[in-house]
């Protein structure tokens, strides 16, 4: 008998790699776009749940625009916080386990070492902070719940650095990169695979963070696409404080992975290569 898997987000860059794999993985996915499921709509959530049946809900529906997010607080607190909360009420309703998918700017990145899950918080954007309120109200709500916080993301199917960073380079011949921001770049598929772990292993309920493993800075991150690319790029690091970017971010979000994924560089290779 097949698991059945709810997947918010679907039409994102995570969400369609993660129904992709875990339709390849045996799994029967309920794949949930924004015109699908409106998860601000506590109605519509609630009549979604009484019309499909499955056995898991891995949200990833999210605001994710971070330097947007200031200037619209109200949006980004309805998407990430109150979605959630509707997720949670919906599935512990149910008793179904939910997986939240969060992130590493929850965190304000004063540490120099690698934040365990357990840490304290102190969101510096209001990305990071709609999206801690996320996690609050789903461990509030339901306690069949697995938080995954996961850092810097890419894949194919979403607006992400590497791309960005191979798109500029068709264009100049140099790239200006920021070298003092710190963290832990995870490809959507390794993530997917981690969140497949979590489910397959039957881990105990709580907050999880699973990233590529190594720590390196955007600047170091450039370079070695450049490398695997055989791409002859200038690559010029420069501080955060020249980009004036609305959302601060975190300088130092690098988090140590409770799942086990491979060295950020060996995904990188396979995510450039395929």
């Amino acid at each position: 008998m097949k698991k059945k898997i709810l997947i918010t987000g679907a039409g994102g860059m995570f969400g369609q790699d993660a129904c992709r794999l875990f339709s390849q993985w045996g799994y029967e996915v309920i794949a949930a776009k924004k015109a699908d499921l409106d998860v601000t709509n506590f109605s519509a959530v609630k009549k979604f749940f009484a019309e499909k049946d499955f056995d898991f809900v891995l949200h990833s529906a999210a605001y994710t625009k971070v330097d947007d997010a200031e200037n619209n607080r109200e949006l980004a607190f309805l998407i990430n916080a109150e979605g959630a909360k509707n997720m949670a009420l919906a599935t512990e309703d149910r008793n179904l386990p939910i997986f939240y998918l969060s992130t590493d700017y929850v965190f304000d990145g004063e540490k120099s070492e690698p934040y365990a899950s357990s840490d304290s918080t102190n969101p510096l954007s209001i990305y990071g902070a709609s999206k801690l309120a996320g996690e609050e109200n789903v461990r509030k709500i339901n306690h069949r719940h697995y938080i995954i916080r996961s850092s810097w993301l890419y894949g194919k199917n979403g607006k992400n650095f590497v791309d960005a960073m191979l798109d500029l380079a068709q264009k100049q011949g140099s790239v200006r990169v920021v070298s003092d921001q710190f963290g832990c770049p995870t490809w959507t598929c390794d993530l997917a695979a981690g969140i497949r772990k979590l489910i397959e292993t039957k881990k105990q309920f709580g907050t999880y963070q699973i990233c590529g493993s190594g720590v390196t800075s955007w600047f170091e991150l450039a370079q070695e696409i450049f490398k695997i690319r055989q791409m002859a790029v200038d690559v010029i690091p420069i501080k955060t404080t020249e980009l004036q970017r609305p959302a601060p971010r975190p300088k130092f979000s690098a988090m140590q992975t409770d799942i086990t994924c491979r060295n950020w560089r060996e995904a990188l290779r396979e995510y450039l290569n395929s």
